[in-house]
């Protein structure tokens, strides 16, 4: 790639390299776009044409009842059979589907034939346990070939899934038990993380404790740690898929394109999660579409999304899009710098990994050792890289494009959500790039930067990201809670049928994006999203605790870290000690990723008149700035 000199926006332009654009799947994008947008329709049954269906759809979109949109209506199809069987007719079926590396080192792989049957024996445990149709099935593991497989058994005999992050606590696992109603919990021991035994099954067992309804628990034994297990509720795994029922074929299930594939639970203003669910056939069209185009995808590819199945990155870019696409994919349990700062290069070497998708946080993480790391290894394989989970800053990007890249590399910079399924805004690899810019819009979306009153904004001015259109992979809803996805998502803009963003975001004069970061309480920290409500009942859920507002400080790492303004009970008087047992108690209840950085003791919180905390205030305060507007605030 060659990069010119500053624009007038003050960034630099990165021009793809000749070979990039020659072999790029897509080989021009406004004339595409253009087309994507006159006929949406068109061009997304085009795109679902690369899908095997029982059944083709009778219409491509359903907006009768805006905003609960349907797609491919009446197309009969199973995500399961796109990712693994139709794979099984052709050479594919002995090409590496998963090679897996385990923090301590040991390596398993599967080839598609082997993926058939481990997620076959899978699907016929659940059957087994009672699992129909339509179950949610609830999933908290480590990063082990076994959360793919449970995800893929799910779907493949039509019970939908919900995976929990490892990382999270007893509370949080069991109010999402509780929320989607499992019956099943699959998890493990353990996982390890930093040479350490991260004791899962202790946690799924608390969680167990507080939701009457798991009758069945299965457990995979990675660590070999000992563990309780209840009789008649818990069973082992490797139990189970060696009993002969087990190796039965098992049909794929025919779906209805808008049956439910999978909810998962994202934070949100209010302290509840949200439980955002995906279908069959939308999703799977819009991932392996995005994945395919977005990064080149290559039969020759071995493709690396270094996120957690735990999260929608995982979920649409780890486990769906790339084995609908027939891909290599590789996966890793551990952190990025175990035992030394040169893992992942290391692993890029050993497996020729040719891309390589990752967040900012783990690139800034990485850029703190040095490029010496790297230099120690042949990362020549390498292709094309990407961003994911919040803006990337230009030095960041810089780095991974000098230093990981070897200047060679275009940097794939995607913004998208949970609710979007797959990628929103994001280059092609034949897009010239400019450092901390999402570039512009994929096929078939329309996107503004909006003010209040819905009027978009002058270029270069901050505003309301919002959708104009729908899109395939978008979420259908929110679980149980029909209004509360209308009120989240579609309220604000409802006249003009725009879909909230909840973020914030400018377009230069070039119509590249560049996002800001988050409007509403939403905290990114290392990628992932917490909401400031959550951080706060976890609090006041102390007894030394009165009120509490949480909100996000720019950190060098994190991106994002979490500083907590905390008043105390009357007569409680504060010290290290109790600050120090705060943030545990914030791990205890949410998990380690929402521990707070910092917490300030104080005597009162800025409020509205209505009682509303204004945590821009205090985020204004605390980085010195203006605080602006302050005629809502009650004192």
């Amino acid at each position: 790639m060659t990069n010119k000199p500053k624009n007038g926006n003050g960034s630099e332009i990165f021009e793809p390299a000749a070979e990039i654009v020659k072999n790029a799947n897509v080989q021009e994008y406004e004339k595409l776009y253009k087309k994507s947008i006159e006929d949406r329709e068109g061009f997304w049954a085009e795109q679902a044409e690369n899908l095997d269906w029982f059944k083709k759809w009778d219409k491509v979109l359903d907006d009768s009842n805006k905003p609960f949109y349907k797609w491919f209506v009446n197309g009969k199809i199973n995500i399961v059979y796109n990712a693994i069987d139709r794979h099984l007719k052709t050479w594919r079926k002995n090409k590496l589907a998963i090679i897996w590396e385990g923090e301590p080192g040991d390596v398993r792989t599967y080839s598609y034939h082997a993926l058939d049957r481990e997620v076959t024996r899978f699907a016929n445990v659940l059957k087994s346990m009672g699992t129909k149709k339509g179950d949610i099935v609830t999933i908290y593991m480590p990063q082990i070939p076994e959360l793919v497989f449970a995800m893929l058994a799910c779907a493949k005999i039509g019970a939908a899934h919900s995976v929990v992050y490892g990382g999270f606590s007893v509370e949080a696992l069991a109010e999402r038990i509780e929320d989607a109603n499992s019956k099943v919990l699959i998890t493990a021991d353990g996982g390890y993380r930093r040479g350490k035994i991260i004791d899962l099954k202790n946690i799924a067992n608390e969680a167990m404790k507080r939701s009457p309804t798991i009758e069945v628990c299965i457990t995979v034994k990675r660590t070999g740690h000992e563990v309780f297990m209840e009789n008649d509720r818990d069973f082992w795994y490797h139990d189970l898929i060696s009993i002969p029922f087990a190796n039965n074929k098992c049909e794929t299930e025919i779906m209805d394109a808008e049956d439910m594939l999978f909810i998962l639970y994202t934070s949100g203003t209010t302290g509840r999660p949200k439980g955002v669910l995906h279908t069959h056939g939308g999703y799977a069209v819009y991932t392996a579409t995005t994945h395919k185009m977005v990064f080149d995808i290559k039969d020759d590819d071995r493709w690396w999304c270094a996120a957690d199945p735990g999260w929608i990155t995982g979920h649409s870019y780890i486990v769906y899009g790339p084995l609908i696409n027939g891909s290599t994919i590789m996966m890793y349990e551990g952190a990025p710098n175990h035992p030394y700062p040169n893992r992942w290069w290391q692993m890029i070497e050993k497996y020729g990994v040719t891309i390589l998708y990752t967040s900012p946080t783990a690139i800034r993480g990485l850029m703190r050792f040095g490029e010496a790391w790297i230099n120690r290894h042949d990362i020549s394989s390498l292709r094309l890289l990407g961003s994911v989970g919040e803006p990337i800053n230009p030095e960041a990007w810089k780095w991974y494009f000098k230093e990981v890249g070897k200047e060679k590399c275009p940097i794939m910079d995607t913004w998208w959500q949970t609710e979007s399924g797959g990628f929103m805004i994001t280059p092609l690899p034949i897009t010239p790039l400019k450092p901390g810019s999402a570039t512009k819009p994929f096929f078939g979306n329309e996107v503004a930067v909006v003010n209040n009153k819905g009027e978009e904004v002058k270029v270069g001015e901050e505003g309301k990201l919002v959708i104009k259109s729908p899109w395939p992979g978008m979420a259908r809803t929110i679980y149980k809670a029909p209004d509360r996805f209308v009120e989240t998502y579609w309220k604000e803009f409802e006249k003009q049928g725009w879909y909230k963003a909840g973020d914030s975001a400018r377009i230069d004069k070039d119509g590249y994006v560049w996002i800001i970061g988050r409007i509403d309480d939403v905290i990114k920290v290392s990628g992932y999203r917490l909401g400031s409500a959550e951080i706060e009942s976890a609090l006041v859920s102390h007894d030394s605790v009165s009120e509490a507002a949480a909100i996000g400080l720019p950190h060098e790492l994190k991106g994002n870290a979490i500083h907590a303004f905390v008043i105390l009970k009357a007569g409680l008087k504060h010290n290290k000690e109790l600050e120090k047992e705060l943030k545990e108690h914030v791990k205890n209840e949410i998990g380690a990723i929402a521990k707070p950085e910092a917490i300030n003791f104080v005597e009162t919180l800025p409020k509205t008149r209505s009682g509303k905390i204004m945590r821009r205030v205090l985020k204004a305060q605390a980085l010195g700035q203006d605080v602006g507007d302050l005629s809502t605030l009650d004192d």
